[in-house]
């Protein structure tokens, strides 16, 4: 009889200690019906104020006090913040290829202006489309420089 009493006291003190743990570690949110310092005090009644803790005191939370964060591939804000990031970046990128492709054309068609007119002063260097041989006659009668009908005649 007596290893039952000091088993019953030993669970006793094992759940009392428990009972007070517990109700100093959850958020004063989870508390019912008393402020957490009152449940505190109560638990420390042995055996008894346990009980009330756990039967009375201790809510279980429902799910929207208690959610369990998304991953950040869940979360449809991260994922719109991450696109519109994505897709500034690329928009950036597009802007700079194109500002770099509009660069060399410039470059190219000032490189082509000064090829045009240096030191050849025949009219296939200045891009006329007579024929090869370049003589006049070819060119027909009354024709100007640039192959059009001259005004004189």
């Amino acid at each position: 009889m007596a290893r039952l009493l000091l088993i019953g006291a030993v669970a006793a003190v094992v759940f009392t200690v428990i009972s007070i743990i517990d109700c100093a570690v959850q958020p004063a949110t989870r508390h019912r019906g008393a402020p957490k310092a009152a449940w505190v005090v109560i638990t420390c009644v042995p055996v008894i104020g346990g009980i009330l803790w756990w039967i009375i005191g201790r809510s279980r939370g429902s799910a929207e006090t208690f959610t369990v964060p998304d991953a950040p591939d869940d979360d449809p804000t991260f994922l719109r913040e991450a696109a519109a990031k994505e897709s500034d970046e690329r928009i950036r990128q597009l802007e700079e290829e194109l500002r770099q492709l509009d660069e060399e054309e410039d470059d190219e068609g000032e490189a082509d202006d000064e090829d045009d007119g240096e030191g050849d002063d025949s009219p296939k260097g200045r891009g006329d489309d007579s024929d090869e041989s370049g003589d006049a006659d070819s060119r027909g009668a009354g024709d100007g420089p640039n192959g059009r009908p001259d005004a004189r005649g």
